[in-house]
């Protein structure tokens, strides 16, 4: 179980996956409390695998590039621009003055794989200048760069500089869906202007973002000026800047859109993260949370984040995934992250100090902890993650004091394309026995989880999870799930058969 708002985390695995390039922005989080949230690395690489999967074209034009490079007159000089290849059906050329003009079904190709395609082009191969006056389609495979497809009119692209401009263009860059009505290219970054973004891929996509300028640096970010974001066609949301992170990464850098669900407890409920960056790595944010059977459960913060350390003032309520609610009014919440040099070890410390409110009781809840754990450890297709920590919490209410140490092991298979499983030992001194407030607490000290993930096929998962209680010897929860892939979305069913209890999730893609 973990805590919202950055606060402290219960299982020393959350940390461990956190120090996993890429883990701290996985496209996908389950929600869980039998430890199936083990199961979203291998799975956020397996989606990952499948976005990033070659088009029939793009691995024609690597072949291309490949065989262009076999067939060189002389050695490649790597100080100047990747060598060209033209073809077309009517092709004349000056080679006085380098003056080109290409006719039916031309291509151009540059060995760093790239590749311009139209009816009709003219140009200088002096000047390395391409002009496409009519409709142009442009692939990018080169290594290093994002993977970028566009069909756009009126080109203007010199490949030795790597500048140029497109008109009216529509396609893909990574694993994100992009139109403009003109796109300007620089060696380092792209500028789209009165453009559209999306992760979405359907001709009308559920979802995009809306922008007067958008500045791409590949493999890092986009910048965006004067941003809306829409789901459909109703706008919902509007800012005047707006810093998309992660660009070139398929497991992020996507902005926050409205969750919806349904479980026994809550009803119908709704859920939104909004942010608003005050500078200075101070950010606003506010957790929306709307319940059908509570009504209003949102919570919101201000905090300071910079270089492994987040520290802020939180106020609102807070929900486990027992479903159990805590009122901060407010909190204060720090945390700290680090490197022990260059080592594989990592160590955190957090504190939380504050007046919290829960089951009829008012007390000032003061919490401190220290965490350790060690770089995943990898052999064949097996991941183990290890994590330890010590933690104090005190409470005014009735002066108790609870403090131990805690202790975490999880071991995953990616078995194969279909198959991942995963088994953990956890231990805590801290549970619902020896606190005042069940919340983000277990009933026991000692339990077992395990269970596995099934992929029946690209747009459907069955997953298995299981929490025994050791210190009773008895079973605690089996889960049931199933993720079913929209195109845009994801719907999401979960039994808790222990309680006969149904939660039901709408997300959109990423989320």
């Amino acid at each position: 179980m973990t805590e919202r708002l950055g606060t402290r985390v219960t299982l020393g695995l959350c940390a461990a996956l956190l120090a996993m390039p890429g883990a701290a922005l996985a496209a996908y989080h389950a929600d869980s409390d039998t430890g199936v949230e083990a199961l979203d690395y291998i799975e956020n690489e397996h989606r990952s695998a499948r976005e990033q999967r070659l088009t029939a074209e793009q691995e024609q034009l690597l072949k291309d590039a490949e065989a262009m490079s076999r067939h060189l007159r002389k050695p490649l000089d790597k100080t100047q621009p990747a060598p060209v290849a033209f073809e077309g059906d009517e092709l004349t050329y000056d080679e006085r003055t380098g003056e080109f003009t290409a006719k039916g079904r031309v291509s151009i190709l540059q060995m760093d794989a790239h590749r311009f395609q139209a009816e009709e082009m003219h140009g200088n191969t002096q000047q390395q200048q391409v002009v496409i006056p009519g409709k142009a389609h442009l692939l990018q495979m080169t290594p290093g760069q994002v993977r970028v497809t566009l069909d756009g009119y009126a080109a203007n692209y010199n490949y030795g500089l790597k500048t140029g401009t497109l008109g009216e263009a529509v396609g893909k860059a990574g694993s994100h869906y992009i139109t403009g009505k003109r796109f300007e290219f620089y060696p380092d970054h792209i500028v789209v202007y009165d453009g559209t973004e999306t992760r979405c891929g359907a001709r009308n996509p559920d979802y995009h973002l809306a922008a007067s300028k958008m500045v791409l640096y590949p493999n890092d970010k986009v910048v965006m000026d004067n941003v809306r974001f829409y789901i459909k066609h109703t706008k919902i949301l509007q800012k005047k800047h707006y810093e998309n992170n992660n660009l070139g990464s398929d497991n992020g850098g996507a902005p926050s859109f409205p969750r919806i669900g349904y479980n026994s407890d809550d009803k119908l409920w709704l859920k939104w993260h909004l942010d608003h960056d005050l500078g200075h790595h101070v950010v606003a944010n506010a957790h929306l949370h709307a319940t059908g059977a509570d009504g209003w459960r949102s919570n919101y913060d201000v905090t300071y984040a910079h270089a492994g350390l987040q520290t802020g003032v939180t106020y609102g309520h807070f929900e486990d995934s027992d479903d159990q609610w805590i009122k901060k009014e407010p909190s204060w919440v720090t945390s700290y992250d680090h490197r022990l040099g260059h080592s594989h070890f990592h160590y955190g410390l957090d504190a939380e100090y504050g007046r919290w409110y829960g089951q009829g009781v008012h007390s000032n809840h003061s919490y401190g902890g220290f965490r350790l754990s060690y770089d995943p450890i990898k052999w064949s297709r097996n991941t183990l993650y290890l994590g330890t920590g010590y933690d104090i919490t005190h409470e005014s209410y009735d002066g108790s004091r609870v403090h131990g140490a805690r202790f975490d092991a999880v071991l995953t298979r990616d078995i194969d394309l279909r198959w991942a499983g995963y088994v953990g030992y956890h231990y805590s001194k801290k549970n619902e026995e020896n606190s005042l407030f069940n919340f983000d607490t277990d009933d026991y000290s000692k339990k077992l989880e395990g269970g596995f993930s099934y992929r029946v096929d690209d747009r459907n998962r069955l997953v298995v999870g299981t929490r025994y209680d050791v210190d009773h010897s008895k079973w605690r929860n089996v889960d049931y799930y199933w993720y079913h892939d929209m195109h845009c979305a994801q719907f999401i069913v979960r039994y808790k058969s222990m309680e006969n209890t149904w939660h039901v999730r709408l997300q959109f893609t990423p989320w």
